[in-house]
C-alpha cells in the first residue's frame, strides 16, 4: 500500500516539473508503507555499508541465525567473536555495539522519532559510530517516511539529476539543491523516482 501523501506528492511534482512528470509517467509505482523496528533498520544499514547487497544479505542472515531476537540489549550482550564469525569486521561490530548503547542508555534511548524534525533527528543519529548523514537520511526516507529529505551525497541522485536536468554533465550539490527547490515539500518522493529512472527495481534500505 502506498504512503498516504504519495498521491498528492505525485500530482504536485507532475504539475510543477515537466521533467519529473515524464519520469513519473515512465516509472510509475510508489514506495511501500512497510517498516520494521528502528533499531533493526539501523543495524542492517551498518551491516550493509561498503559491501554488495548480496554480501550484506548473507551476513545479516548469519547474524539473525545467531541472535534470533535482534534487540539492543541482546546485541550488547553478544560476544564479539560470535558477531565476527557472522562475517562482520571488528569495526562494524564496534559500530553495532555503539548503536545498541545509544538505544539502551544514550541519545536514542527514549527518543520519540515522530516528535522531532528532520535535522534534529539527523544530528542525533550521526552521534552513533558508523552512521553518517547519508545513512541517517535513508532512515528518514525509508523508515520514518519523511516526505522532504534531499540526500545530496547520494551518488544515484547526483547521477540522475545530471542525466535528466544537465544533459549528463557533472553537477554540483548547489545545482541539485537549486533544481530540488521546485520539489518541496516532496523531495524524498522526487528522489525516489530519480533513483528508479536509473534502476527499475524499487529502492529500499
Amino acid at each position: 500500500m502506498a504512503l498516504a501523501f504519495w498521491e498528492q506528492a505525485v500530482a504536485d511534482l507532475s504539475a510543477r516539473d515537466p521533467v519529473m512528470d515524464r519520469i513519473i509517467q515512465h516509472c510509475g509505482g510508489s514506495m511501500s508503507q512497510e517498516r520494521g523496528e528502528a533499531f533493526v533498520t539501523l543495524a542492517r544499514a551498518i551491516v550493509g555499508q561498503q559491501i554488495s547487497v548480496k554480501a550484506a544479505a548473507s551476513i545479516w542472515q548469519r547474524v539473525i541465525a545467531s541472535i534470533p531476537e535482534i534487540t539492543p540489549e541482546r546485541l550488547m550482550a553478544t560476544e564479539m567473536d560470535l558477531l565476527r564469525s557472522c562475517g562482520l569486521s571488528a569495526r562494524k561490530v564496534d559500530y553495532l555495539q555503539d548503536l545498541s548503547r545509544h538505544f539502551v542508555e544514550g541519545t536514542l534511548a527514549t527518543i520519540n522519532w515522530h516528535d522531532l524534525d528532520d535535522e534534529t533527528l539527523i544530528r542525533k543519529l550521526v552521534e552513533v559510530k558508523g552512521i553518517g548523514r547519508w545513512t541517517a537520511e535513508m532512515f528518514l526516507i525509508f523508515h520514518l517516511h519523511r516526505p522532504d529529505v534531499l540526500p545530496l551525497d547520494d551518488v544515484g541522485l547526483q547521477r540522475a539529476v545530471s542525466v535528466h536536468y544537465y544533459a549528463s554533465q557533472p553537477v554540483s550539490k548547489h545545482a541539485i539543491r537549486t533544481v530540488a527547490e521546485n520539489w518541496q515539500p516532496w523531495r524524498s518522493v522526487a528522489t525516489w523516482y530519480l533513483w528508479r529512472s536509473l534502476d527499475p527495481v524499487p529502492v529500499m534500505y
